[in-house]
């Protein structure tokens, strides 16, 4: 999905002259927000953005974003770390 939106034109110059990636910052910003209001999970974010749990949650602490866990994720991750320590 493609979105597009306007903004003035010295803002643009400013952010362009700054070397900002402004597309992708809009873009993260955007489905930071999507995330902070349940319309996405932290999969689906890390999986638009391109990246692995941890820069996911890298991204999601640098928008003051906290994570949000279920209770099935916190077991289901319990186990795993259960299963990878060694005995």
């Amino acid at each position: 999905m493609t979105i597009s939106f306007e903004i003035p034109h010295d803002i643009e110059q400013e952010l362009s002259t700054n070397g900002a990636d402004v597309n992708g910052e809009a873009r993260e910003a955007f489905l930071v927000e999507l995330y902070r209001r349940h319309r996405i999970s932290q999969h689906q974010l890390g999986r638009a953005l391109g990246l692995d749990d941890y820069e996911t949650d890298g991204v999601l602490k640098n928008h003051g974003v906290e994570l949000e866990i279920s209770v099935e994720e916190l077991q289901a991750e319990a186990v795993s770390l259960r299963k990878a320590a060694p005995e």
